[in-house]
């Protein structure tokens, strides 16, 4: 009887999956590499190689007050969106969820760099700080946290730079669920744009390659165009949270933030999602991709 038992029971673990223990903990596979449903671009990407970007005059009048924020966001189907534009020039913002709070995947990178630099980093930092904003590397941000104390180096840039809605994350081993938002990110360009960190930044963001240091084909959201620069984002959250992040500046004016959750758990919907979302962006901007 015993045996029988036992035989009915292994029977019922193979048999039904549900009944198998879950190893999931509800902590991001940050910076996972793409699995196999995203080794194509899929419809809607920003093709890098097509691009013909038309750059805005800085003669002309602002477009973003004029921008119906929650209509772009929309082009997001089923992705929870936070959008903000920020003009530059003008002071001008608007934005559809911008204070809705987003775990950052690779956008605390930037936030740490710009604490980082303020550090007269060393010739090996300065290194490491390259390659995790333009290959967006993890093993190096890896040391970069330690190295820079990242907890405290959060709050420290969140507070120079006026971001409301940005704190380190609960758990300090956890760089990826830093807490941002749309409206922040576009804040922290703007405060970069204006600081001795300027040149150290933007030129690492420039060098952004099409492919980062885990395999992730980076070519989506802003940085599908020419002449834009961006940190990107991507990170898969238990069980099946897809997180998609673009922030960056367009041709020098404008300061955008994409961040995107989908809860399909296929990267090739949310990169279509949030592509959707910045060539929406782009249009209104009259940005060409």
């Amino acid at each position: 009887m015993r045996w029988a038992l036992i035989l009915l029971l292994v029977t019922a673990v193979f048999a039904v999956p549900e009944a198998s223990p879950c190893l999931a903990h509800g902590k991001p596979a940050a910076e996972i590499s793409r699995g196999p449903d995203v080794l194509d671009s899929g419809e809607g990407s920003l093709d890098p190689g097509d691009s013909d970007t038309a750059h805005a005059s800085p003669e002309k009048s602002s477009a973003v007050p004029g921008l119906d924020a929650a209509a772009l966001a929309a082009a997001g189907g089923a992705s929870d969106v936070g959008l903000a534009v920020l003009d530059l020039e003008s002071g001008q913002l608007v934005s559809a969820q911008g204070d809705k709070p987003f775990y950052s995947a690779s956008l605390s990178k930037l936030i740490l760099a710009v604490y980082a630099w303020q550090q007269q980093p060393s010739a090996d930092d300065v290194a490491l700080l390259d390659r995790a904003l333009s290959f967006s590397d993890d093993n190096a941000m890896d040391v970069l946290w330690t190295r820079f104390d990242g907890m405290d180096a959060i709050g420290v840039v969140a507070a120079e730079a006026g971001l409301t809605g940005t704190h380190a994350p609960d758990d300090p081993s956890q760089w990826g669920e830093v807490v941002v938002t749309a409206n922040d990110m576009v804040r922290l360009y703007d405060y970069v744009l204006g600081s001795p960190q300027r040149d150290a930044v933007v030129g690492a963001l420039s060098k952004a390659t099409p492919t980062a240091a885990d395999g992730f084909d980076q070519a989506f959201g802003l940085l599908g165009v020419t002449g834009a620069y961006a940190k990107q984002g991507w990170m898969y959250y238990l069980p099946s949270d897809v997180y998609l992040h673009s922030a960056g500046v367009l041709d020098g004016r404008y300061a955008v933030a994409v961040l995107t959750t989908n809860p399909t758990g296929s990267w090739t919907v949310a990169r279509q999602s949030i592509n959707a979302v910045a060539t929406a962006v782009l249009t209104k901007l009259g940005v060409q991709s």
